[in-house]
């Protein structure tokens, strides 16, 4: 033990488990699911053999002001309150493991409680949804069940992104056994946790369409009766770009551990899904209205983990400059009748324009900023994002009016746009190390204990970096998270603008980007006796080659795992993932075109036959 180094911290450092949790705490929580899951299936079982009418009358009592029915109006309302809770548990979530490193165990951290009652909250919706229709068949798209129970397809998009999310929790732990802490938001299992929370909002915009018999909102008309459901739906296109937004989590806080390029790209796929989709499908002032409700969410969201949590605050993208352009680019082109070319070119002005406001914003809220080294690079991940995701919304938005391209047109544009999000993701996962830079330190002591220093470093070769993202400092898992950009002084000389600490369990390391090349070196890191890792100490004139900062960012994980088992544990997550990705293609789909043979889009708004409020046809 150092001695900066407190016993409590050194108690809390021995007794973090660096794999799968206790035998205790699995036994713990899943009792916990199987709980909750009993307590669900007695409830419906309860309902469909009318031994009960509790359910029917919360979901009539919820929908009496909309005019939806029960098996929407409750599900929905569970399902939004739901999901809320998990985007402020996961987010809670990081910024602890940011500020404390890992866990004493998964039951010891109170936000895993709120993404867990948050997640299985989605899953209890969606078997909600399919179970309360009684004596119906929910719209013409709905799937039978067993003879006499039809269930709506919108309720079993929302049990399967549920279940899949959920799914991530025992995956998780798995993983841990088998590869360590992958301390990183983009683990195959997290990212099965965060896509099954985000692709569930699809399902609740299909639910709620199916509740109105497919009655859309056409440009425009937002009469009386109808404001409720147009708040609803602004939270639902708010709530997709919400979830949308969970894959940058390691950017709003400051920590990515991937090149610079992936945010604009993720910005732009997350607008031009949420903003196109909801500009086409809510008329007038869509996009607008769900730009708004994600920066009141996400702002209330960061003032709850920040000043009243005590945690560090995460910022977020503005997102409302993409908005503007796209609600400005519907009044010059014929969206009605082209809503696939209005996709694309939204799509090109989010990753244009709607880009260059994201820069703006960037260089005002982020230690991180944009800068010149992915000015090129960056702008092209945010065209493909752009246009991708404009292309996804349209489909969706068409989709969801029941005015779907035909067969030969939105299969080819759906795999052509997956197939470009996967090739830009592969091009943003592309980092080298180089094998000839070191880089030496020597300190001025602020403080001595604890230990906290201003550092001067000098970079070999001196030209060893051009323009780059960053040349930082990253402390974090301290109690807290430094990120300090370095002030260059002369050829490859940098030194820190504020002092970083350099004891008890902080994990302090240069980190730089520049281009492709993104490694790092470590100038103090405590010892870890639970994974066996040695004390790095931060020593006058040290010098430390480069490496891949994930050998410290993630330290934990296990470095003798053979790669056969890598591999396919990322193939099973990755089939998984392309099967709720179809499943959600397909129930779109088969809502679309159950109940819409021969219909046209609009070209101007028009007056439903169907008076306002009206239930199921």
């Amino acid at each position: 033990m150092t001695t900066s180094e407190t016993p409590v911290q050194q108690l809390a450092q021995e007794t973090r488990p660096a794999g799968g949790a206790d035998i205790g705490e699995v036994v713990l929580a899943t009792a916990l699911g199987l709980g909750l899951t009993v307590v669900l299936l007695a409830l419906v079982w309860a309902h469909r053999t009318r031994r009960t009418t509790v359910l029917t009358r919360a979901g009539d009592r919820i929908g009496s002001s909309g005019g939806v029915p029960a098996w929407v109006a409750l599900p929905t309302v569970l399902t939004t309150l739901s999901l809320l809770t998990a985007l402020l548990g996961m987010l809670w979530d990081i910024a602890l493991h940011i500020g404390d490193g890992r866990d004493e165990g998964p039951l010891a951290n109170p936000a895993h409680f709120l993404i867990l009652f948050g997640l299985f909250g989605v899953f209890a919706g969606g078997v909600l949804a399919c179970s309360m229709p009684l004596d119906e068949k929910p719209g013409p798209a709905s799937v039978r069940f067993v003879k006499g129970w039809h269930v709506p397809v919108g309720g079993i998009l929302l049990t399967a992104s549920g279940f899949y999310a959920l799914l991530g929790f025992p995956l998780d732990d798995v993983w841990h056994r088998l590869f360590g802490q992958d301390v990183t938001l983009w683990g195959p299992t997290h990212l099965m946790l965060i896509g099954g929370a985000g692709l569930s909002l699809v399902g609740l915009l299909v639910l709620e369409q199916e509740g109105h018999g497919g009655l859309s909102t056409d440009d425009g008309d937002k009469k009386a009766g109808r404001v409720g459901r147009y708040v609803r739906q602004a939270s639902a296109m708010g709530g997709l770009l919400l979830g949308l937004s969970v894959f940058q989590g390691e950017f709003d806080f400051d920590v990515p551990q991937f090149r610079l390029v992936f945010e604009p790209f993720l910005i732009a796929g997350a607008a031009g899904v949420a903003l196109v989709a909801a500009r086409l499908w809510m008329g007038k002032g869509g996009a607008l209205a769900a730009a708004a409700f994600f920066l009141l969410v996400r702002s209330v969201i960061s003032l709850v983990v920040g000043p009243v949590f005590g945690e560090i605050p995460p910022t977020f993208p503005l997102y409302l400059g993409s908005a503007i352009l796209v609600e400005l680019l519907a009044l010059a082109l014929p969206l009605a009748r082209r809503p696939l070319v209005f996709g694309a070119a939204g799509g090109l002005v989010i990753g244009t324009a709607g880009h260059l406001t994201e820069h703006v914003w960037t260089q005002l809220t982020k230690e991180l900023s944009w800068g010149s080294d992915i000015a090129v690079e960056g702008t092209l991940m945010a065209i493909v994002g752009g246009v991708a995701g404009g292309l996804l919304g349209a489909l969706l938005a068409t989709g969801l009016r029941r005015r779907l391209p035909r067969p030969g047109v939105a299969r080819p544009v759906f795999v052509a746009c997956l197939l470009a999000l996967s090739a830009a993701v592969a091009n943003g996962l592309i980092a080298t190390v180089p094998d000839d830079v070191e880089a030496t330190f020597t300190f001025e002591d602020v403080q001595t204990d604890p230990r906290t220093a201003n550092v001067q470093v000098q970079l070999e070769p001196a030209d060893a970096v051009d323009d780059p993202s960053w040349v930082q400092i990253t402390a974090w898992q301290g109690e807290g998270l430094v990120v300090t950009t370095l002030e260059q002084t002369g050829p490859g000389q940098y030194r820190t603008t504020e002092p970083v600490p350099l004891h008890g369990t902080w994990k302090t390391l240069l980190r730089v980007h520049d281009g492709r090349q993104l490694y790092a070196m470590p100038i103090w890191l405590p010892e870890d006796p639970v994974i066996g890792a040695q004390e790095v100490p931060a020593e006058q004139g040290a010098t430390r080659a480069a490496i891949p900062e994930k050998e410290i960012l993630q330290r934990e994980l296990e470095d003798d795992v053979p790669g056969w088992l890598w591999g396919v544990s990322n193939l099973v997550v990755g089939l998984c993932t392309l099967a709720i990705v179809l499943a959600i293609a397909w129930g779109v789909g088969r809502y679309s075109r159950r109940g819409s043979a021969g219909e046209r889009f609009p070209d101007r708004p028009v007056e439903s036959p169907v008076p306002s409020g009206a239930g199921t046809r």
